[in-house]
């Protein structure tokens, strides 16, 4: 039965990851009450999810051609700050995470539910041309920030990500989702393999959700032309929202 909650959470991770994002907020929780750890489960869910944020990388691989000149440029501070995200999950220890794990929840939470908002401001302030070296310098700090926070946790990364790449002067909406989804990849990858060789995944969960969230995915990606985002983002906020009071109530009240 515990594998059984535990696929049926990394499927829907999938299926939401391929609609709307926050497929997090499915799998960290329902890992976390296996009771192997807060770390641990925060660790095997990233791991988890990393096969996911292959295949949609892969499903954006024309558009990443005419993203070439930003892809190393920012792959670099995002591959830089997963990697000292992991580093400060670990290190920080258990204490430490379970005390922010319900800020965490809570700010992903409001991030989805700010998510149209986000978007349309920075459509309307877009930049249509390169970006200034000024504004570029202040790009990759803040591509270096949203990498620790994803190496760290990573619920949200795809809606801050949005906010500073939109001065990056691209025209296509499409160039800019393919860029966000290989920066994510870069971000939880270097995250997952840290993890994994500093032994905090728990392989057999692991390895069992990472194939029903490769199922999800596809399964979501088939369904979004038929499924409505804005739906599915306010089950995310609702899920988001509950867990953190959940989250806040264990870890301050009970």
């Amino acid at each position: 039965m515990e594998y059984l909650w535990l696929c049926l959470a990394a499927f829907g991770a999938g299926a939401i990851n391929a609609v709307a994002g926050g497929g997090t907020l499915l799998t960290f929780p329902t890992l976390d009450a296996t009771r192997i750890g807060s770390v641990f489960a925060n660790a095997t869910s990233t791991f988890a999810l990393v096969p996911g944020s292959v295949a949609s990388a892969w499903g954006y691989r024309r558009e990443l051609r005419n993203c070439r000149r930003w892809l190393v440029l920012l792959a670099i501070p995002s591959l830089t700050g997963g990697g000292l995200g992991a580093g400060l999950l670990i290190f920080g220890g258990e204490p430490v995470f379970k005390a922010i794990v319900p800020w965490l929840i809570l700010g992903a939470a409001t991030l989805f539910l700010l998510q149209p908002a986000i978007a349309r401001y920075f459509r309307q302030h877009a930049a249509h041309g390169p970006p200034s070296p000024r504004l570029l310098a202040l790009i990759l700090v803040f591509q270096f920030v949203i990498g620790l926070y994803g190496g760290y946790f990573g619920a949200g990364i795809g809606i801050l990500m949005l906010s500073s790449l939109s001065f990056l002067g691209l025209a296509d909406i499409h160039h800019v989702n393919a860029l966000k989804t290989f920066l994510a990849l870069c971000m939880n990858g270097v995250s997952a393999v840290l993890l994994s060789v500093l032994g905090q995944v728990v392989w057999p969960y692991g390895l069992a959700m990472a194939g029903a969230a490769i199922v999800g995915g596809y399964v979501g990606a088939r369904l979004a032309r038929t499924l409505k985002p804005a739906a599915v983002r306010w089950i995310v906020i609702v899920i988001g929202f509950g867990l953190a009071g959940y989250y806040f109530y264990r870890e301050w009240v009970r």
